[in-house]
């Protein structure tokens, strides 16, 4: 897909991936940028068109859609991360998975028939590389991030026969507030929003955005102790 003089719609556009995403897109020439968030007073750029956007209401959603009826490519990169661990509080849980799989999930279902009349175009979903591998304090993070992991591959199928490209972009700590308290190496927003587009316009299914996330995915076929080295009784011994 080529990203001059498309129409983005970007969740979560106010900061971090968002916001460095919305830039690149105009750099590269994108005609037009709604900037969906959920207060959108907060938006200041005048180059965008703020438009409100909650993943836990279906009516904002719904209502986003009915605004933004010539956008050619979706982005889906607003989340959250709460730290809750599997067996931790289950309202930390819901969250999770509302904001992190099925309020991206609501947003490709409302756009899908968009994107399928203004030819196709494109979606991208922002996961993780703990779409892959789990923390035992981020167990909820990552249960959310791996459903949304299996509902991408299963919108690519869904979405091919009206020609929308799906890419799935999985990275490790980006320099952002969800990672601020993170004190391993950090990858910055412009180098992981550069490599998404790159990506998008090479029609790619997939974006390693860094080093952790292709060390990951080549151990995907490994046996289990080589991700979770705990699991080795060996090692425990």
């Amino acid at each position: 897909m080529k990203i001059d003089g498309s129409i983005a719609f970007v969740t979560g556009a106010n900061r971090g991936l968002g916001a460095a995403l919305t830039d690149a897109l105009l750099e590269r020439g994108a005609a037009k940028v709604y900037a969906a968030v959920r207060r959108p007073g907060t938006i200041t750029d005048p180059r965008v068109v703020p438009v409100r956007l909650d993943l836990t209401e279906p009516a904002s959603i719904l209502e986003a859609a009915r605004l933004a009826g010539d956008v050619t490519l979706v982005i889906n990169n607003a989340g959250i991360s709460t730290r809750t661990p599997v067996l931790g509080d289950e309202e930390g849980l819901r969250q999770e998975m509302e904001v992190n799989y099925l309020g991206p999930v609501a947003v490709a279902r409302s756009f899908a028939p968009i994107l399928a009349a203004n030819g196709g175009g494109a979606l991208v979903n922002v996961l993780s590389v703990l779409s892959w591998v789990s923390f035992p304090e981020a167990g909820g993070y990552s249960a959310a991030k791996s459903a949304m992991w299996a509902a991408t591959n299963a919108l690519r199928q869904n979405l091919a026969p009206q020609h929308t490209h799906v890419l799935a972009l999985h990275v490790g700590y980006m320099d952002t507030d969800m990672a601020a308290r993170v004190t391993a190496p950090k990858t910055a927003p412009r180098v992981v929003a550069e490599a998404t587009l790159d990506a998008l316009e090479a029609g790619e299914h997939e974006v390693l955005a860094d080093e952790v996330s292709r060390q990951v995915r080549a151990q995907l076929s490994g046996p289990l102790t080589a991700m979770y080295p705990a699991l080795d009784p060996q090692a425990a011994a």
